[in-house]
Order: structure tokens, then C-alpha cells, then sequence
């Protein structure tokens, strides 16, 4: 049997410092570490304006139920989209962006990205990018990584296609099996504040199978309680994040 020589400690010393100038940045997953480093990255925005933001569509089965939802509430939502899918649902993305929803890109497919893959990650975004401008989505002008794990190679394929990287302020871990509405509203609540934006999902691609409907049956007392606040709910682009000019927001 022939021995491979044993890396040298210069090669593992290398090994480690790729690794970690890599996975480094995705500490940004961690509400804490982002909160205080970034707070726009936490999707901290005007204390008078919550940004309902949806991951993992679209998808023919639920989203035209959230957008029948959102319509009834009077509410406009950012949509982080998955490229894969958007493909598949061309029209679907037409309709959320011709009422009113903006359009965001998720990635193209949901992976994790563990490994460094610079051309993939600038070549999965910009064909996501592509298809969401298609579609009749516009051009996207935010980034939410799948998982929200913003690596060094992700965080550089965003910036290069002109788009900012946004993760969430709270979440409703509404892609679990035991979640139903007070649970999700529970979750919220734990860092639902003014000038927040809230992660949801309108799909269970990578959900427990019908998690979508626990979301859905929660959004309007979700919105019920944002406006009791006094806090108007809406996109990304009225959120007024740090470097964005805020547009004025539409009633919700």
C-alpha cells in the first residue's frame, strides 16, 4: 500500500484560514452576533414599519392563498423567491408583482453551502435574477441566502449582481411539524418590534408538509397586532433600512 505524506502544518494552517474566511460570515445567522454587528442585516428598519417578508416560493398549491390573504388585509409583502420555481411559475410571479408585492431572490435552489463555490453562488444568483426580471418581477433589489447562511462567497456573488443581503429580525419557526398559529405568534413575539422584519414562509418545499397553512391561519392576527402597536406592516422597500432612501408607506 503506498503512504500519502502527512499535510504539512503550513497546508493545514492554509486549509483553516479558507474555511474560515468562508463559514466566518454566517455567523450572521445567529440573531445576537447580527444585532449587534448589523443591524441591517437583522432587517432593523423605521420603528414605525414591520416588513413581512416570505421564503421558499412561489408555489402554485399555497402562495395564491397568501396573496388572496394579503389583498383582504391590505397588505403588501416582500417575496423571496427561489429561482428553480420561478421558472415553473412565470405567471404566478406576474400576478404578486402586478399586486403590488415585491419580488426578492432566495437563491436558485435551497442548498447549503458549506464548501467555498464562488462561480456557483454568482451563477445561481444571477440565473435567479434573470428569471425573477422574465417573469415580470422587476429587478430584485434584496438577497436572503437559504437558511440564512451568508457565506464569503454568497455575500460576494450578492454584491456583484447589485443586491443587498437582508436576514430577519424574528421568525415564527413556522416550518415545524408541531407549529400552529399561537406557536408561530409566540415565536414573533420574542423580538417583534417596530422597525422589525419577520420571516414566513409561503410554502413547505423545504417545510414540514402543510406547515404554509399554520403560516396563513396566523397572518391576520399577526397584522392585527402590528397595527394595534401602531405599526404600519409592508415590504422591504418602505422599511427604511440603514443606506435606503424609505419611500412612504402605503396604509397596512
Amino acid at each position: 500500500m503506498v503512504r500519502r505524506p502527512p499535510l504539512s502544518s503550513a497546508a493545514l494552517t492554509a486549509g483553516a484560514a479558507v474555511a474560515a474566511w468562508h463559514v466566518g460570515p454566517a455567523a450572521t445567522w445567529l440573531p445576537g452576533v447580527r444585532a449587534v454587528l448589523s443591524p441591517a442585516l437583522d432587517g432593523r428598519g423605521a420603528p414605525g414599519h414591520v416588513a413581512l417578508t416570505f421564503d421558499d416560493g412561489p408555489d402554485a398549491r399555497s402562495t395564491p392563498l397568501f396573496l388572496r390573504e394579503l389583498e383582504r388585509l391590505r397588505v403588501r409583502a416582500t417575496f423571496f423567491v427561489l429561482g428553480a420555481f420561478v421558472e415553473a411559475h412565470s405567471g404566478l410571479v406576474g400576478r404578486m408583482a402586478a399586486e403590488g408585492h415585491e419580488i426578492a431572490v432566495h437563491g436558485w435552489g435551497h442548498e447549503r453551502p458549506w464548501l467555498p463555490r464562488p462561480f456557483a453562488d454568482r451563477a445561481g444568483l444571477e440565473r435567479a435574477v434573470a428569471a425573477v426580471r422574465a417573469a415580470g418581477g422587476g429587478s430584485p433589489r434584496w438577497y436572503r441566502p437559504p437558511y440564512g447562511i451568508l457565506t464569503a462567497t454568497r455575500r460576494r456573488a450578492a454584491r456583484q449582481l447589485g443586491l443587498r443581503p437582508v436576514l430577519w429580525t424574528t421568525w415564527g419557526r413556522d416550518w415545524t411539524a408541531p407549529a400552529d398559529p399561537g406557536s408561530v405568534l409566540g415565536e414573533l413575539a420574542h423580538r417583534l418590534t417596530g422597525g422589525a422584519t419577520v420571516l414566513l414562509h409561503d410554502s413547505d418545499r423545504t417545510s414540514a408538509p402543510g406547515a404554509w397553512r399554520v403560516t396563513l391561519a396566523a397572518l391576520p392576527e399577526l397584522v392585527s397586532r402590528c397595527r394595534a402597536q401602531g405599526w404600519t406592516v409592508g415590504p422591504l422597500a418602505e422599511h427604511g433600512l440603514a443606506g435606503e432612501s424609505a419611500p412612504e408607506p402605503r396604509a397596512g
